[in-house]
């Protein structure tokens, strides 16, 4: 699947689970538990221990299927560029780095940088980002997604920080080209309950189909 394709089934899938755990194993154990709930894009981030090689786990266990898998909290190029070389199909970052930028279109690989403000939004439009990370969401609430789209309609937003069970359908309904959703999509994981991470990410697509 290439980077046009993958953007497109994020457009449609409209859910992003971001995947943060304290091991390798977690990290792979909550990524299943997250495909099983029928979320198809995983962001597994670079402060997970090991991160790299549970993209290229994750990467090799879903060759063929319809779920994608990226990076997360790639901070700088080098970052962006073992991730990518590991099988990340997707580079997001909680800041607006050109370099990244660069590097991810080198190898033309999406790239979802993060930003607070319109100016730094527009900057990213211009650098040619295909995503746009508002990070943290819930600083701002649902309705900056359609503040953001006011001035810039030519961007593709998706908020990652603050985004719910209870407020997804808001995000959405605001213009959010996608939603990217961690500790409330994850929290069972902290006591080793997959099932209910499966059930949270059920609940997720129900949401935003």
């Amino acid at each position: 699947m290439d980077k046009i394709e993958i953007l497109s089934k994020m457009r449609e899938e409209k859910v992003v689970a971001v995947i943060r755990a304290q091991n390798e194993e977690q990290g792979l154990l909550v990524s299943e538990a997250i495909r099983q709930g029928g979320i198809k894009f995983l962001e597994l981030t670079m402060t997970v221990p090991g991160a790299l090689d549970v993209i290229k786990k994750l990467s090799d266990k879903y060759a063929g299927e319809e779920v994608i898998v990226g990076a997360g909290t790639v901070l700088d190029p080098e970052t962006a560029r073992l991730a990518i070389l590991a099988g990340a199909k997707f580079i997001v970052g909680p800041n607006l780095s050109p370099e990244v930028i660069t590097m991810c279109h080198r190898y033309r690989v999406a790239v979802m940088p993060g930003v607070m403000s319109p100016t730094e939004a527009l900057t990213a439009i211009e650098l040619g980002a295909d995503v746009i990370k508002v990070f943290p969401g819930g600083a701002f609430g649902p309705s900056v997604v359609k503040d953001f789209k006011g001035p810039l309609p030519q961007g593709n937003f998706m908020p990652s920080g603050g985004v719910t069970v209870e407020n997804a359908s808001e995000w959405i309904k605001n213009g959010a080209f996608a939603i990217g959703t961690g500790s409330s999509l994850t929290k069972g994981a902290t006591t080793g309950d997959y099932e209910a991470v499966t059930h949270e990410a059920e609940k997720f697509v129900a949401i935003v189909k």
